[in-house]
């Protein structure tokens, strides 16, 4: 039997910023492989380049050097539109922020990707209505974000993230804006939410309590992912 494809590997990521005459080595020749169902926690301090691993990871950004493949295929040197295209097809992020649209309610901004992407208003909206409710969210469809709180919205964030079914959820301090209750609530249903899809997930998290309940956890310190 064939191995599963792997949803998302990073191959000898170099990323260097040039600040006046200093240089900052960002990352330094980092590698990592998620396998399918696979919630990986990425541990490191603030500004140790945590975000710029998710964003080149999500095809965001660019590495200087080294390989991204998404479900098996090299992305490192595809066009921004071919790459929009997969990152639309196999990827979804959740950000520490919401960045829900304030004018649509919950279940129009967990439709709106799907639309976005070909899926009827018929069919997005029975899958946004099926999503929410895996969040405990069914008696707030048709609340708009305003009307949400903290813990709701991240949860619309997180139902939105996996509406278009990605084989791989990147999660940046997705708990972070939460008080310590309902960070461990929103957590719970993401882990329920992407172990029940069996995606594969890298979650940027401060929180060691939080990273000691996925299945293994990494760490960037001086630019280098070790175990």
């Amino acid at each position: 039997m064939n191995d599963p494809i792997v949803p998302l590997a990073l191959q000898g990521i170099r990323r260097t910023f040039i600040q006046g005459d200093r240089r900052l080595d960002v990352l330094r020749g980092v590698s990592l492989e998620l396998k399918p169902g696979e919630i990986v926690a990425l541990v490191g301090q603030s500004g140790s380049g945590k975000s710029t691993l998710l964003h080149i990871a999500g095809l965001l950004e660019r590495p200087d050097e080294g390989e991204v493949m998404v479900d098996g295929k090299p992305a490192g040197k595809l066009a921004d539109k071919e790459r929009t295209a997969l990152r639309r097809q196999f990827l979804g992020f959740v950000y520490q922020y919401h960045h829900l649209l304030p004018e649509f309610s919950a279940v129009e901004n967990v439709m709106l990707p799907q639309m976005l992407a070909g899926a009827s208003r018929g069919e997005a909206r029975k899958r946004a209505t099926d999503l929410l409710s895996m969040v405990q969210l069914a008696d707030r469809l048709d609340h708009r974000p305003g009307r949400l709180s903290g813990g709701e919205q991240q949860r619309v964030a997180i139902a939105r993230a996996v509406a278009n079914a990605p084989r791989v959820l990147l999660a940046d301090e997705p708990t972070g804006n939460l008080d310590s209750t309902t960070s461990d609530t929103v957590f719970r249903q993401l882990l329920s939410l992407v172990r029940d899809t069996g995606m594969a997930a890298l979650v940027a998290t401060h929180n060691h309590e939080l990273a000691a309940r996925m299945d293994r956890t990494v760490v960037l310190k001086d630019g280098v992912l070790s175990a």
